[in-house]
């Protein structure tokens, strides 16, 4: 799977205020921002990430998927 693919599958499936994906075709480095994790802990967010990639991490069409996910706000309170 292509980078635009995999972005398009988190954006359709979780509102994302920002999202950057980058890898090597096999591992995958995400940054999610959304309004949807407000409240949850860290492994809530990834799961939320997950179900939007299916079972492409199963068959692995996505090997790997390494993430920070963060709130608008924690969004921006993050150093320049």
């Amino acid at each position: 799977m292509t980078a635009e693919q995999i972005k398009q599958l988190i954006a359709a499936g979780l509102a994302c205020d920002y999202l950057t994906l980058e890898g090597d075709g096999r591992h995958w480095y995400a940054t999610v921002v959304s309004s949807e994790f407000e409240g949850k802990r860290a492994i809530a967010r990834h799961q939320r990430v997950y179900a939007c990639l299916g079972n492409k991490m199963k068959t692995d069409e996505i090997h790997a998927l390494s993430m920070k996910t963060f709130t608008p706000a924690e969004w921006a309170a993050q150093p320049v």
